[in-house]
């Protein structure tokens, strides 16, 4: 009977504490909470996002640092602004001559003798020599007279040669003024006396003295 009474008084006492709605739902009260259970283990690395914006440039460092690898090449910028013309430059050395001299050319050791085939004065050949970048040709040993006397013989007419008459008659001079180391006079000339200024060749080589108003072959040395 006590065991019986005892669990009748448990009952009532469990019932008291519990409230019970028309459907028969009973709701307890809270307990006392549990004991945290233990960390579960870490989970996979998700996948990267989306990259962001760039970020403003940072602060420059203070001087002295490493300098920072070259960035890539830009685009080409507008040309500049043209600058001043620079000092003429020093002539370069003369090349081989380039002439209008369509007759005869021959080279003798280191010189080059060519004529265009035409009969002007003693001036004009001059000139047109000097204008392509030689002088009139003057032979300086039997080997050059010879040269010069085979185109002279080939036009058959004759050609002046680069000499003139000094102050004192008789006296022949290079056109630089140095004197005459090797001549090739015909028989009794020089016989101008000083009215013969210039110097010709005959078409067999040989030399005479004469006014420098005739028509001659031109013949160059370069």
């Amino acid at each position: 009977m006590l065991l019986r009474s005892l669990a009748l008084t448990l009952i009532l006492l469990l019932v008291s504490g519990m409230e019970c709605d028309v459907k028969e739902v009973c709701v307890g009260s809270a307990g006392i909470p549990g004991t945290p259970g233990s960390h579960g283990l870490p989970g996979r690395d998700g996948r990267d996002g989306v990259k962001g914006d760039p970020g403003l440039p940072g602060p420059m460092g203070p001087p002295g640092g490493m300098p920072g690898l070259p960035g890539r090449d830009g685009l080409i910028g507008a040309p500049g602004i043209p600058g001043e013309r620079g000092d003429k430059g020093e002539p370069g050395e003369r090349g081989p001559p380039v002439l209008s001299l369509q007759g005869s050319m021959l080279v003798v050791g280191e010189k080059v003798f060519s004529t265009n085939g035409q009969s002007v004065n003693f001036d004009a050949i001059r000139e047109s020599c000097a204008r392509a970048g030689g002088r009139i040709a003057v032979p300086k040993s039997p080997e050059e007279n010879e040269a010069i006397a085979s185109i002279v013989k080939k036009h058959n007419t004759y050609a002046y040669l680069g000499l003139a008459e000094g102050p004192t008659a008789g006296d022949f001079y290079y056109l630089d003024g140095a004197p005459v180391n090797y001549t090739n006079w015909y028989k009794g000339e020089p016989k101008g006396r000083g009215k013969e200024k210039c110097v010709e060749m005959y078409t067999d080589g040989q030399w005479n003295d004469r006014n420098c108003l005739q028509y001659r072959l031109a013949i160059c040395e370069f």
